[in-house]
């Protein structure tokens, strides 16, 4: 696994409090089995490219029949030969605080 993606996705019609839609794109990232990770502005999610992308699509297709407008964002860290990213990049930030 060597991509590490910030997704945050919500419809911008729906009023002020958008936590359904918002549950009904974490229920399709936590299917794909993928690791990942909620924060209070979106989720991260580790794995290939191609399946992170899919995941994308797929978010963006559960809201577009609902929505007339959709709010996206997607952050993207490509590195070769990296795992665990999801959990070592805050790792190594923390033990810098350390020394």
């Amino acid at each position: 696994m060597s991509t590490l993606a910030e997704l945050a996705i919500f419809p911008l019609d729906k009023g002020e409090s958008v936590s359904e839609y918002v549950a009904k794109v974490l229920k399709i990232i936590q299917q794909s089995n993928l690791e990942h990770q909620l924060t209070p502005m979106g989720t991260c999610i580790e794995g290939e490219f191609d399946d992170i992308m899919n995941i994308v699509s797929k978010c963006f297709k559960a809201l577009e029949p609902e929505c007339n407008r959709i709010y996206l964002t997607l952050k993207i860290d490509f590195r070769k030969n990296r795992k665990n990213a999801l959990k070592q990049k805050i790792k190594s930030v923390e033990d810098k605080l350390h020394d």
